[in-house]
């Protein structure tokens, strides 16, 4: 790829359209819209009750690796290329956590010249949507020790107190502490641990409510822990009086932010839990809003289509009602050649045998998407560095595995390098092949739903549980959540649970090492694998390079 300033440096000198003319685009009026400034704004609820006329598009990748993929910038640049060539096209995207910001990743609002602006606001702050969460989170954490300071009238056991604290930050040092010490004044002394906003419940409920009335009754329900004694009955925070509170404070965060794509276009950046350890998508009522008032939307799913997909089609679509009719499958040749074996370092280099050996990755994960009815676009990446060798088996495994393939450089070109991915999705559309279906029936026993993901999407021989997940599955079967979604937490590197297993392994088993309920955001919660939900920190943090000038602009934000 030729020479491309830095993220930063391109939203700065972007031209950024009055979000009041982006909103008018879609038929919004100044009564739809509550505005942040110029170029942010909040749309009404009601917009998403409206009759959906759009067609859906998913946006997945392959497994991610050190090299990168560049699955939202693609998103943004697809959704770019798709006005160019014509239609009325939405994105639809997650809000980055400050934790990422902040530690390996930096910004997260897409890369070089396909990118949702204004980048520096969506990447700090924003609306308050994530302060919103974390503040309600808190209010309910608070009024649980509280409840067991004033005598613990519902006998709730601190040893099985199941909901954490959270931050929006990567520390390390807040994954198990102590809490309540220096004498009685000072709460009941307990452990307690935090988890990142997107770990939260709270954001799942966000991300998965589809009213107002409904994202108080999923609060409501939530799961604080259980009583003592052998009964264990389990404790809602309707049963702590918080739900009403909680749905105050999040009164505006659930409404969907409206923001701009580089080229002007529509884009909605709404709710923001992570792809390994959560379900991995923005909003079910930024989704319906964009397909009340769009032909096409595009939306992104977390990490590979064992996390992301898996977890938008079986949870996502199930909740909201989504019938997703093409999705695109994100693939370099780069990653390729590291999912078979090459050196990270050596990936400029053409390696066809690495190569070769990195495309059962790939045929995967086309084959994942494929079984849920929906029709597939390989969309690789390009970089300068890619033969035309490599490109072209790329091309020919992509097709052997039932998918279209199309080149896609919208880093370097913005819209202009992905019309050729636009034109293909389009073809999708108008061939009218989607037959969507979820993989499971939610009503399956747990540990039947977790042997269909592992089978169906990892590739795998089944589970294996430890001691801790057997009694949490009896338990959760025993107070009425066998009958709902599961949400695996795995890491995202691999299809299995262990994270330098690449390509794709096969005769393997995974071990669910907890399962837990996330009773409000409606499914449980099956952890595999070392997987934290409270990350740390690298050596050199992105902040150490972050800085504020003197006319106000930011630098080193990506």
């Amino acid at each position: 790829m030729g020479h491309v300033p830095s993220d930063i440096e391109i939203a700065q000198k972007a031209t950024l359209r009055p979000i009041v003319d982006v909103a008018a685009e879609l038929g919004l009026g100044p009564d739809d819209l509550d505005l942040y400034g110029k170029y942010k704004a909040k749309i009404a609820l009601d917009i998403a009750e409206r009759p959906a006329r759009g067609k859906l598009v998913l946006v997945t990748g392959i497994n991610p690796t050190a090299a990168g993929e560049g699955k939202t910038t693609t998103a943004v640049g697809i959704t770019q290329a798709l006005r160019r060539i014509g239609q009325n096209a939405t994105l639809c995207i997650r809000e980055p956590s400050l934790g990422p910001v902040f530690g390996v990743k930096g910004g997260a609002a897409g890369g070089g010249y396909a990118q949702v602006i204004p980048m520096e606001d969506i990447n700090l702050h924003f609306t308050g949507d994530f302060h919103a969460i974390s503040s309600a989170h808190a209010l309910l954490a608070a009024m649980l020790d509280n409840h067991l300071h004033h005598g613990n009238a519902l006998g709730i056991d601190p040893r099985r107190i199941t909901f954490p604290r959270t931050i929006d930050m990567n520390d390390r040092a807040l994954r198990d502490c102590v809490i309540g010490l220096g004498g009685v004044a000072n709460g009941v002394a307990r452990e307690e641990r935090w988890v990142i906003i997107p770990a939260s419940e709270v954001m799942a409920i966000v991300a998965l409510a589809t009213s107002a009335a409904d994202l108080e009754q999923r609060l409501g329900r939530i799961i604080v822990g259980s009583t003592a004694g052998t009964d264990r009955k389990p404790v809602r925070a309707s049963d702590l009086k918080a739900a009403g509170a909680m749905a105050m404070l999040l009164k505006d965060a659930i409404r969907p932010n409206l923001v701009q794509t580089l080229e002007g276009g529509p884009a909605f950046v709404h709710a923001g839990p992570f792809g390994n350890i959560a379900h991995g998508c923005n909003s079910i009522l930024a989704t319906r809003s964009a397909l009340s008032l769009s032909d096409v939307v595009v939306t992104e799913a977390g990490f590979g289509s064992d996390l992301g997909a898996e977890k938008f089609f079986d949870i996502k679509c199930r909740f909201g009602g989504l019938d997703p009719k093409a999705a695109v499958l994100v693939a370099t040749v780069r990653a390729l050649k590291m999912n078979g074996g090459a050196h990270k370092t050596a990936l400029k280099n053409e390696d066809l045998g690495a190569l070769e050996r990195g495309l059962p990755n790939l045929e995967r994960h086309i084959e994942n998407v494929r079984q849920f009815g929906v029709p597939v676009v390989v969309g690789v990446n390009r970089f300068t560095t890619d033969s035309d060798r490599e490109l072209a088996l790329v091309a020919d495994c992509a097709e052997r595995a039932g998918a279209r393939v199309a080149l896609n450089e919208v880093w370097e070109k913005g819209g202009e390098g992905g019309v050729e991915l636009a034109k293909a999705v389009m073809a999708l559309l108008e061939a009218g092949e989607s037959r969507f279906a979820p993989i499971y029936a939610a009503n399956a026993p747990i540990r039947e739903k977790i042997d269909t993901i592992v089978k169906k999407v990892y590739g795998g021989d089944g589970a294996d549980y430890a001691p801790k997940a057997e009694r949490s599955i009896q338990y959760l079967e025993s107070i009425g959540l066998g009958a709902t979604p599961v949400c695996m937490a795995k890491t995202q590197y691999s299809l299995t649970d262990d994270a330098t297993q690449l390509g794709r392994p096969r005769g393997f088993r995974i071990t669910v090492n907890e399962v837990y309920p996330a009773a409000g955001a409606g499914f449980v919660v099956a952890q595999a694998g070392d997987i934290m939900t409270m990350p740390g920190l690298p050596k050199e943090p992105a902040a150490e390079r972050m800085s504020i000038r003197p006319d106000g602009s930011i630098v080193g934000l990506f």
